[in-house]
């Protein structure tokens, strides 16, 4: 028996009470009504509501739901079942036994993840809007079923801040299950079908999901987790809002949305999720609009949360070893850097390459290679030219400073050192770092995009070329690859021929079996062409049930030989669909280039005019038009 199973039956797992446990109580039943349905949602005023404003909003301007029974009808009784479990849940744990969980905020994401699915499903038409506000608002569910589950336990998971796949490891290193297992599980209590609880299970990390590009689970699970990015920038702190809204353009970029319309679809959402918010008791703070975020400044140090300021790398280069120690302690302890030391400057620059420091700070007067032969060295080198660099001086003389900043230096500080100078120096220093951090992410954004951008553009050449159910070229490229053999055979003398292939009968295949087992007959006709031409022969599907196969170096008689071999292949093939065996014929119509000829259309007219013959000799023949005349065989 898995963890879930036995939380399950020792009832220690987040489930509904009241009138949402009677709601899915009945949802069960075979002979359960809407009518029931209503009735039992009717006896809740906060549940009726919330299915008003949820149904009013899928409606999306349309006639306005008034009665709960139309609500019910609207949301369909699967979603109403899934609803009630989601609002009660929120209604019960807005409070929990473990500390360390945030469960307002947990909550208050939780919605604005559920809004911003809903939103996004109105580009991404993929599943109703109304349950993709229940897959967002659920999307976490499994980590307050493990904060009530085990509050000591995941508490001491928590400990430690982590996100997505090193969450995942803390979770099951300490408890022996992660929360996307819980929230498959309960999910599935919820009566969330499996084609949408899968998607939510690998929301976090898409690319773990397997799903097939362009499926309708690919899409979802790429929806659900853009609606977890937006829910991200809106409860991020203003110091991480430039990161997500660089990774937010480019998820936006990949399904149209241009910055501005981006920008739109974002204030929507968060005027919903006030709405909602107000109307579930769950803490939303006030938003700057997504256009004010995105054109923002980077924060200033001093702005930030203490947090955030922490772990950056410095090298300190002194000779003196008390002034070193001294300097190296206000570093570590009251600024936070990881602090490496070196004594000279050609000990320094070998660290640097090593450590590779954000920040340096050296004594100009050193033994070996001093501190400005040492700045030197470093601008010298690729790596070292965007380290920030301050130079440590007994004396301010104006043209001792002014050799320092040619050397390289950003800035200086004299000694002694005081805390309250090298303080000030270290916020200019950290604000430098944080632009360059920042602009390295845009700049790895941007070359993310434009890969995808140049993936995207060669998927859509590729399909602008592409028959998509034969997943032959189609007539467009057929037409070009013929006059590519045209101009080739014009220039060097070499013969080139077409074949006009048509299917026998192919309506009453499909008015007799339907037209999925017509499309079957097509891909296997299609196999055999193409099995059939030679390696640099151009096939493609010009028409409905009309193929074209252009030859080069094929005179008129080899290629009649070639048609007459493919008109028997294709008449050999049994073709089962669903049990059902077909036989399928094709006629075909050959012509090559003649003289008299000027262009390519010349030799397709040829070629149709051939299979026009063949197909009222009897169908099933071969037909070559040549000299201005046709010949049946």
């Amino acid at each position: 028996m898995t963890k879930i199973e036995q939380l399950r039956l020792s009832g220690q797992l987040p489930s509904p009470k009241g009138v949402a446990l009677a709601v899915m109580d009945i949802c069960r039943r075979d002979d359960a009504t809407l009518d029931a349905v209503a009735k039992i949602v009717q006896s809740d005023p906060a549940l009726s509501s919330r299915l008003l404003r949820l149904a009013n909003a899928a409606a999306a301007g349309g006639r306005p739901v008034a009665s709960i029974r139309e609500a019910v009808l609207q949301l369909g009784m699967s979603t109403v079942r899934q609803l009630a479990m989601g609002f009660s849940l929120v209604d019960q744990y807005l409070r929990g036994s473990c500390p360390a969980f945030d469960y307002p905020g947990f909550w208050s994401h939780s919605l604005f993840m559920a809004v911003a699915s809903q939103e996004l499903g109105r580009l991404v038409r993929t599943a109703p809007l109304e349950e993709l506000f229940a897959c967002g608002l659920m999307a976490q569910i499994g980590r307050l079923a493990l904060a009530t589950a085990y509050p000591g336990d995941y508490g001491a998971v928590l400990a430690e801040p982590s996100e997505g796949l090193a969450l995942l490891e803390r979770e099951r290193e300490h408890l022996g299950v992660d929360h996307t297992e819980f929230t498959a599980g309960i999910m599935a209590d919820c009566g969330i079908p499996k084609a949408l609880a899968e998607p939510v299970r690998y929301h976090e990390i898409p690319q773990s999901s397997g799903f097939a590009e362009g499926s309708r689970p690919y899409q979802l699970v790429h929806l659900l987790f853009h609606a977890r990015r937006m829910a991200d920038l809106g409860s991020s702190p203003v110091a991480e809002r430039q990161r997500s809204i660089s990774e937010l353009m480019l998820l936006g970029g990949k399904i149209g949305l241009d910055a501005t319309a981006l920008g739109d679809v974002f204030d929507r959402v968060v005027t919903q999720w006030h709405a909602w918010a107000e109307l579930l008791k769950v803490p939303a703070v006030q938003l700057p609009s997504f256009s004010a975020m995105s054109s923002a400044p980077v924060p200033r140090p001093e702005e930030e949360p203490a947090k955030t300021r922490t772990g950056k790398v410095v090298l300190l280069v002194d000779d003196d070893p008390t002034g070193r120690m001294v300097t190296q302690g206000l570093l570590d302890h009251l600024l936070g850097c990881t602090v490496h030391t070196a004594e000279n400057g050609k000990e320094a620059l070998a660290l640097a390459l090593e450590v590779m420091p954000q920040i340096v700070i050296t004594d100009w007067r050193m033994p070996v290679m001093d501190g400005l032969e040492f700045c030197r060295a470093l601008r010298a080198t690729d790596w070292g030219q965007s380290m920030y660099v301050v130079m440590l001086t007994g004396e301010e003389d104006d043209e001792k400073i002014i050799e320092a900043f040619e050397a390289g230096v950003d800035d200086y500080l004299t000694k002694p050192i005081h805390v309250r100078a090298l303080s000030a120096r270290m916020r200019a220093a950290l604000h430098y770092v944080k632009l360059l951090e920042a602009w390295e992410s845009d700049r790895a954004q941007l070359k993310q995009f434009a890969a995808e951008l140049a993936i995207s553009n060669r998927r859509l050449e590729h399909s602008a070329m592409t028959d998509m159910l034969t997943e032959l070229p189609n007539r467009r490229s057929g037409m070009e690859a013929l006059a590519r053999f045209w101009s080739s055979s014009r220039r060097t003398g070499r013969s080139v021929a077409a074949l006009m292939i048509d299917v026998d009968h192919f309506k009453p295949i499909n008015d007799r079996y339907g037209h999925a087992v017509g499309d079957r007959v097509l891909q296997c006709v299609a196999t055999a062409i193409k099995a059939a031409a030679r390696k640099d022969d151009s096939v493609s599907r010009i028409g409905g049930e009309e193929f074209l196969l252009v030859c080069h170096d094929a005179d008129a008689r080899t290629a009649l030989l070639a048609a007459e071999r493919l008109r028997r292949m294709i008449k050999a093939l049994t073709i089962n669909v669903s049990g059902v065996d077909i036989q399928a014929t094709v006629s075909i119509g050959v012509a090559s280039i003649e003289a008299s000829m000027q262009m390519e259309d010349e030799m397709l007219s040829a070629a149709d005019k051939a299979l026009y013959v063949a197909k009222n000799a009897g169908r099933d023949r071969v037909a070559l038009f040549a000299n201005g005349k046709a010949i049946c065989r």
